[in-house]
């Protein structure tokens, strides 16, 4: 399978479309999910050209992993909560919607969790800018 350079989170890394940024790094990008399930609801990406979890280099785990670590950390304090919710689809028969490797970090328990739907509805962004506000400023 050959990567599609033209999908939405490709176009946000080459800035061709906007996105509310959490963090960014050399190797990662953090920003606001647009449909989130949970209020702070963020996507960490990595800045290659990768569709799943197996097409990314093993070059990249690290810089991936450590911006998870970083995100979820200032989630917790964001929205104090003790639990942070990490998800990865791998391929479209696992319910991957955008062709680029994403995390999803949900500041959430599991039981609010199972009464929102993944990419239900389109956030308010002055919202969602509030929420990365809040992010950014506890962000070590």
């Amino acid at each position: 399978m050959s990567y599609d350079n033209q999908n939405i989170f490709a176009k946000i890394l080459r800035e061709e479309l906007p996105c509310i940024k959490v963090y960014e790094d050399e190797h990662t990008l953090a920003f606001m999910d647009i449909m989130p399930q949970s209020e702070g609801h963020t996507l960490v990406i990595p800045k290659v050209a990768a569709e799943t979890l197996f097409e990314l280099p093993a070059s990249h785990y690290e810089a991936c992993f450590n911006t998870l670590k970083k995100v979820g950390n200032a989630l917790k304090k964001a929205f104090g909560t003790e639990g942070i919710m990490m998800f990865q689809l791998s391929g479209a028969d696992a319910g991957q919607t955008v062709p680029h490797l994403h995390f999803h970090l949900l500041p959430t328990s599991i039981h609010t969790l199972r009464t929102s739907t993944h990419a239900a509805k389109m956030a308010d962004q002055v919202i969602l800018q509030g929420y990365a506000d809040r992010i950014i400023a506890v962000m070590e």
